[in-house]
């Protein structure tokens, strides 16, 4: 065992114990992602089949617990100020996500909608084809929280003003908007009237699935265990050689 006692062993255990570590923290942190995105799935879940309630009240309720509500609001659409939103697919098609405002009875507030994708050719707003109902709107919707752009994501211009954008940024949009803007967005479930064409096509429901959190956490452990066996193997193979740096000449 004196052998193994050795700087260079020394050395090599630890580098070994070392990378086994990393292996296995990095499979932990991967089943711990598993377990909020589990969590996440469960809580959009009950929101998303829970009965819609009026926007007006919602808004009363805590901002971090808004996201995926139902609700349903009153309006009348004003194209004038309809913006597209960039690198949107259906299907894997190209397009854009079309956004209106609802403007409310009082005429000076609008909440943002979501009214569904257009293909890629159909770049100018208001979009002709897709159109909404004129005069009084009522909508069922999913409620959902200003985006920004993530640190490494395309951003828009700070000023100006915008007909495509990348994120529906209340604030960012609020800057060009004639209206005191909701602080969320709703996708647009369903409406009455219903929309006269084929466009644009609503938003899908999100996918809840569990991710490859579990795939990638299993592959991180087996790593560990192959490195970790196949340095046991090393060892067994070394006592039978003699060791890493033991002469092999007689003695004498």
């Amino acid at each position: 065992m004196q052998r193994y006692l050795t700087p260079l062993w020394i050395a090599g255990h630890l580098l070994v114990l070392l990378v086994a570590a990393v292996f296995i923290r990095l499979g932990i942190w991967q089943l711990d992602r598993l377990e909020e995105r589990r969590s996440f799935n469960s809580i959009v879940a009950e929101r998303l089949a829970a009965p819609p309630s009026d926007l007006s009240r919602l808004l009363t309720e805590p901002s971090d617990e808004l996201e995926y509500r139902q609700t349903f609001v009153e309006g009348t659409f004003d194209v004038s100020e309809e913006i597209l939103v960039r690198s949107r697919t259906n299907n894997g098609e190209a397009g854009f996500h079309v956004v209106t405002p609802l403007v409310q009875a009082d005429g000076s507030t609008a909440v943002l909608i979501n009214r569904g994708w257009v293909p890629l050719e159909l770049d100018t707003p208001p979009v002709s084809p897709a159109l909404p109902p004129t005069g009084r709107v009522g909508l069922t919707g999913t409620v959902r929280d200003s985006q920004s752009a993530p640190a490494l994501g395309p951003r828009d211009p700070a000023e100006g003003s915008l007909e495509r954008v990348y994120w529906i940024d209340i604030p960012r949009i609020q800057q060009q908007s004639s209206y005191v803007l909701a602080p969320v967005s709703v996708e647009l479930a369903d409406q009455m009237p219903v929309q006269p064409g084929s466009l644009p096509v609503p938003v899908a429901p999100p996918e809840l699935t569990a991710g490859s959190h579990l795939a990638y956490a299993i592959q991180w452990f087996a790593f560990a265990l192959i490195g970790l066996g196949g340095y046991a193997a090393l060892l067994r193979r070394s006592r039978k050689t003699g060791g890493v740096g033991e002469s092999t000449r007689p003695v004498g």
